[in-house]
C-alpha cells in the first residue's frame, strides 16, 4: 500500500478518530505528545502508535470489505490511509529531526513496521475489489470521489495485487528490500561525510573557520624532550568535515586551490558503501518493474504521471541538453579566461573544484558583490516576516505565533504557526525548524504530518506541516542571518507549505502536495520568484543593525550575478535528470557500473570534465525519493517561468492574482487533472502534447534565461 499510504483521506462521521490531535491554542491547552499525538509522550509511545493505527485500519478493512456504498468505499480507505500516513509522516520526520536519539531509533522501528503493514494493505483483494466496485459506480460518487477511485486501483495495481501469489510475494519482498536499501543510503550519508585533514591552519580563511574543527599534529623538529611544551611540538591545522553545506562553503570560499581539490575529491567519494547499496536499488527496482510487466523502472515510475514514459522525458531532457550547450560552453570559457587573468598561467585547466571559486569572484568583481553585506539584510526573523507580508498581500490569510504545548516540539528552536482567514478561521498548522544542528537531516525540506480531508459536512481535518532548514550561524536563531541562496530555498519549500495548509481536498489522497509529481515542484519553483523581485524584497529585507531597506542597485546587481552562470546551472539539473533516468532505465545483461555511466553521461551533457575516482551520485539522495522522476524539477521550472510572466511578473503582490493562484490551482491539490490545473490557470502555451505524453513549453524559461528572443 506503498501509494494508496502516501495519499488518501477521508472519513465517516461514525468513523472518526483523530489519534487525539491537539491544535487547542488557549489556557485549555495541556500536555500532549510530539507533534500533538498523545501517543508520542515518550519514544516507546511510537510502538503504540503503529498498534493503534494497524488496529483501526483493521477495522476500516473489515467495513469495506462488506461492500457499503461507493462514496463510504472511499471514504473509509481515506481513513486508512489518514490512520497509516500518521505513522509514516510522524516517523519520518521524527527520524530526521530529534535529537533524542532514543525517538529517532524507535521511529527507525515504527517506520519499518508500518511500511510491513503497508504491504499488507497494498495486497488486500477485498479492498481492491471494493476499490474496483466504487470506480464501476462513477455516476453515483463525486467527481473527486471518482478521480480517487481511479487512483487507488492504479496504486493497487502498482503494488502488484493482479499478479500470481508467488509474484505478488516476490515483489512484497522487494519493495521491503527497496526501503531497508534506501534507509541504509541515507544513513551512509550521515555517518560517513567523509573529512580532510588541512595543515597549517592559515590554509583556511577565518570565515570558514565556524565550519571546521581545529586539530594538532606534532611538528618534524620538535624534539621529544620538549614534549611538555606544547607550542613548541604542536602544529595547528583545522579538518574538513565535508558534508554537503561545508563543502559548498570551502569550494567557494577557499582561495587554496590544493585545499578546494582534495575537499572536492574526498567530498564526492563518499560514502564509499553507497556503490554497492545503489546497485542493488537499481536491480531491485528493475525486477520490481520486470515483475509488473514494465521494461524498465523508469517506465514503471513514470507511466502515471504526466509525461506518461520514459521517451517522451528523455526527449524533453535531450533537446533542453541541446538547447543550452552553446551558452553553457560560453560561460565555460568565461571562467577559464577569468582564470588565467586572476592566477597569470596561460595554460592552466579548470578544474570543477574551481567553478565555485571562480564564478563567485566573477560576480563580485562584475556587480560589486559582497556575501556578508548581501546577508546582511536578511536576518532570519526579517525573512519569516517576509513570508507572512507576502501570504498576507496574495492571499488575505496571516501566520499567527502559536506557543506549543509541553511535549509537542522537538527542540527548543522550534516554532509553530498557524495560518488564519478572516472568515474562513484557522487553515492549518505549520512548524519551522530552521536551524542547523548535530545529527540533524542536513538539506532543507517539507514534511506532511497531517493531510487535509473533510470529516463531514461542518468539519475538516486541518493540514499540519513542518518546513525543515538547516541555516547555520549563531546559536540565537535572532541573529542568524541569511545568505541569498538560502532565502532562495526557505521560499521554495514555504511553496511546498503553502500548497499543503491553503489546498482544500475532501481527501487526504490529493492533500497538497500529494500530485503528480511532475507537477509538484511547480509551487515551490514559483516562490523562488518572489525571493528575487525587489518588489517583494523591499517589504522585509533590511538591515540587521541600521533597519536600510535593501537598496534597489544592490538587488539589481544580485539579479545580474545570477544570470551570469545560469546556462551552467540549468545544465547541470539536466544532467542529473538524464542520470537518473539512465540509472533507472533499461538495463543491460549485465548490472551497470555506475560510476563509470554517471562519468560519462557528465562528459555527453556538460561542459565540464569528470574527476577520476569521484563518484557524487552516491550522496545524491534524490535518486531515492525522486527515482527516475528528477526530471519533475525541470517540468516545474518551465512551468513556474510560465506562471509567473503570464500572472505575477506585472504585480508580484496583487491580491486578485493571488486569489486565483490559490482556486485555481493550490486549492485542488491533486484531486484535478494536472494538465487542466495548469491551463486554467494561464491558458494554452504552458504545455504541449508529444507522443501520448505532456512536456512543458519552454519558451518562458528560455526567454527569461536570454537563450531565445522573446
Amino acid at each position: 500500500m506503498a501509494a494508496l499510504i502516501r495519499r488518501q483521506t477521508s472519513n465517516l462521521r461514525l468513523w472518526t478518530n483523530h489519534h487525539r490531535f491537539h491544535t487547542s491554542t488557549g489556557p485549555l491547552i495541556k500536555d500532549t505528545g510530539l507533534y500533538g499525538f498523545d501517543y508520542l509522550k515518550t519514544a516507546n509511545g511510537f510502538r503504540r502508535f503503529v498498534d493503534e493505527a494497524i488496529e483501526r485500519s483493521g477495522e476500516l478493512v473489515n467495513y469495506v470489505s462488506g461492500m457499503p456504498s461507493s462514496t463510504e468505499i472511499i471514504r473509509a480507505m481515506d481513513e486508512i490511509s489518514d490512520t497509516v500516513c500518521s505513522v509514516v509522516d510522524s516517523a519520518e520526520l521524527c527520524r530526521h529531526t530529534h535529537p533524542d536519539r532514543e525517538f529517532v531509533e524507535e521511529a527507525n522501528k515504527a517506520s519499518l513496521r508500518i511500511n510491513e503493514y503497508i504491504h499488507y494493505l497494498n495486497t488486500n483483494h477485498a479492498l481492491y475489489k471494493a476499490v474496483i466496485k466504487a470506480e464501476k459506480d462513477g455516476r453515483s460518487i463525486s467527481e473527486e470521489a471518482q478521480r480517487a477511485a481511479h487512483s487507488l486501483r492504479i496504486d493497487f495495481e502498482k503494488g502488484g495485487i493482479h499478479l500470481s501469489a508467488d509474484k505478488l510475494e516476490r515483489v512484497n519482498q522487494l519493495q521491503i528490500d527497496s526501503s531497508h536499501l534506501c534507509m541504509e543510503f541515507n544513513e551512509n550519508i550521515t555517518t560517513d561525510p567523509g573529512y580532510v585533514d588541512i595543515f597549517p591552519a592559515s590554509r583556511i580563511p577565518k570565515l570558514l573557520h565556524h565550519l571546521v574543527k581545529p586539530i594538532y599534529r606534532s611538528t618534524s623538529s620538535a624534539s621529544w624532550e620538549s614534549s611538555k611544551s606544547r607550542g613548541n611540538m604542536k602544529e595547528k591545522g583545522f579538518q574538513i568535515i565535508t558534508e554537503p553545506s561545508t563543502l559548498s562553503s570551502v569550494l567557494q570560499w577557499a582561495s587554496d586551490s590544493e585545499v578546494r581539490k582534495m575537499a572536492y575529491v574526498q567530498g564526492n567519494s563518499v560514502p564509499s558503501a553507497n556503490i554497492g547499496v545503489l546497485d542493488k536499488l537499481i536491480a531491485t527496482r528493475h525486477e520490481i518493474a520486470q515483475i509488473m510487466g514494465y521494461k524498465s523502472y523508469s517506465e514503471f515510475a513514470v507511466n502515471p504521471n504526466m509525461a506518461s514514459s520514459p521517451e517522451v522525458v528523455m526527449s524533453f531532457l535531450l533537446e533542453m541538453s541541446e538547447m543550452v550547450r552553446p551558452a553553457a560552453d560560453k560561460e565555460l570559457k568565461g571562467i577559464s579566461d577569468f582564470k588565467r587573468e586572476k592566477s597569470g598561467q596561460t595554460n592552466g585547466d579548470l578544474e570543477p573544484w574551481d567553478e565555485a571559486y571562480f564564478t563567485g569572484l566573477m560576480k563580485s568583481s562584475a556587480y560589486d558583490l559582497d556575501s556578508l553585506v548581501v546577508a546582511s539584510y536578511f536576518p532570519l526573523p526579517q525573512c519569516i516576516e517576509g513570508l507572512k507580508v507576502l501570504v498576507k498581500l496574495l492571499f488575505g490569510v496571516t501566520f499567527q505565533s502559536v506557543p506549543s504545548a509541553p511535549g509537542e516540539s522537538w527542540h527548543p528552536d522550534v516554532l509553530k504557526m498557524s495560518l488564519y482567514h478572516p472568515e474562513e478561521g484557522d487553515l492549518g498548522y505549520l512548524y519551522l525548524d530552521l536551524n542547523s544542528r548535530t545529527g540533524k537531516y542536513p538539506g532543507c525540506a517539507h514534511f506532511a504530518i497531517k493531510g487535509g480531508r473533510r470529516i463531514s459536512d461542518s468539519e475538516y481535518q486541518l493540514p499540519v506541516v513542518a518546513l525543515v532548514c538547516n541555516f547555520a550561524g549563531s546559536r540565537n536563531s535572532a541573529t542568524v542571518r541569511l545568505n541569498h541562496w538560502e532565502v532562495e530555498t526557505l521560499f521554495h519549500e514555504f511553496g511546498h507549505a503553502l500548497h499543503s495548509l491553503l489546498s482544500r481536498t475532501d481527501y487526504q489522497h490529493f492533500s497538497g502536495t500529494r500530485v503528480a509529481i511532475d507537477l509538484a515542484e511547480t509551487p515551490s519553483n514559483l516562490f523562488e520568484y518572489f525571493a528575487w523581485d525587489y518588489r517583494v524584497l523591499k517589504t522585509f529585507a533590511r538591515h540587521y543593525s541600521t533597519g536600510e531597506i535593501i537598496p534597489e542597485k544592490l538587488v539589481e546587481s544580485m539579479q545580474g550575478a545570477k544570470k551570469m552562470f545560469a546556462a551552467t546551472e540549468l545544465q547541470r539539473q539536466v544532467f542529473y535528470a538524464i542520470m537518473d533516468q539512465t540509472l533507472f532505465g533499461e538495463q543491460p545483461s549485465s548490472p551497470i557500473d555506475t560510476i563509470a555511466t554517471v562519468a560519462d553521461l557528465k562528459r555527453q551533457h556538460t561542459s565540464w570534465k569528470h574527476v577520476e575516482g569521484t563518484h557524487w551520485h552516491t550522496r545524491f539522495n534524490h535518486l531515492l525519493n525522486y527515482g527516475a522522476g528528477y526530471y519533475s524539477y525541470l517540468y516545474a521550472k518551465c512551468f513556474a517561468a510560465t506562471i509567473w510572466q503570464k500572472m505575477f511578473q506585472d504585480d508580484p503582490l496583487s491580491p486578485a492574482t493571488g486569489s486565483a493562484f490559490r482556486r485555481r490551482f493550490l486549492e485542488h491539490g491533486g484531486a484535478k487533472d494536472p494538465a487542466f490545473l495548469l491551463k486554467d490557470l494561464v491558458g494554452d502555451g504552458i504545455l504541449r502534447y508529444r507522443d501520448g505524453g505532456i512536456v512543458p513549453d519552454t519558451t518562458s524559461l528560455y526567454c527569461e534565461m536570454g537563450l531565445v528572443e522573446d
